[in-house]
């Protein structure tokens, strides 16, 4: 009578699978230029902004600051997401902009790459792959969040501006941009997984979502507020 072997090969358990994905992820985003670009964009353009930025005073003869206080362009002077137009937005915020930009080409380089048809071959799933997605972008998105602190800190202290601040409001309204990155990101990754064969879609519709205009339309929704124009939205882009 002749034995036969059997031999069973169990999948490797969720936590080990994303352990494993969350590894390489990293060691790819720290190997990877483009997150040191974007880190740099990231401090460069709240430097620039705060300390080189003028608009004419209300009499249009004189050309004054954009700001007067250093932590302007770190958060909006209202509470946390208290929305009444887009200039409102133009803070912080800009890093989900940076970090959607950053996300499509980290995902639409692993599906040119062909690296993600190898990845699902050896008992990786989608959402293994979606969840490790999203967390490293969202610890990439924060890391922005800490370079645009420093960089729009430093240009508004060369500036000279006002250092008066409500440190408990700015305290929470970093942190809760910096949290609000983990949902960006995986709104990103969403995104780009459903556009993977249209680069430039998913850089448009990450783009889009980055600019916070829904955000902006739903304030002025639930504030009773009129939506921002077309020269308003188009002013603001201009100074920035």
């Amino acid at each position: 009578m002749q034995a036969t072997l059997e031999i069973k090969f169990e999948s490797p358990s969720f936590a080990k699978r994303i352990k494993g994905m969350l590894g390489v992820d990293f060691y790819r985003l720290f190997h990877t230029p483009l997150f040191y670009i974007f880190l740099a964009i990231a401090a460069i353009i709240p430097a620039m902004v705060s300390a080189m930025t003028m608009m004419p005073d209300q009499s249009g003869n004189t050309m004054e600051p954009l700001y007067s206080n250093v932590w302007q362009i770190i958060a909006a002077s209202e509470s946390l997401y208290v929305i009444n137009g887009i200039a409102d937005y133009a803070n912080m915020n800009m890093v989900f902009i940076f970090g959607g930009i950053m996300v499509s080409i980290f995902i639409g380089h692993d599906y040119k790459s062909g690296y993600v048809k190898q990845l699902f071959t050896t008992h990786a799933k989608k959402q293994d792959y979606m969840i490790s997605k999203s967390l490293v972008c969202a610890f990439a998105m924060a890391c922005m969040c800490i370079t645009y602190l420093i960089g729009g800190t430093a240009g508004g202290l060369l500036a000279g501006y006002d250092t008066a601040v409500d440190v408990g409001s700015l305290i929470i309204a970093i942190v809760g941009k910096i949290i609000m990155s983990l949902g960006w990101a995986s709104l990103y990754t969403f995104l780009n997984i459903i556009f993977r064969k249209y680069f430039g879609i998913s850089i448009a519709s990450s783009f889009f979502f980055g600019t916070g205009i829904l955000i902006i339309g739903a304030a002025a929704i639930v504030e009773n507020l009129s939506l921002p124009t077309f020269s308003s939205i188009y002013s603001c882009t201009a100074r920035l």
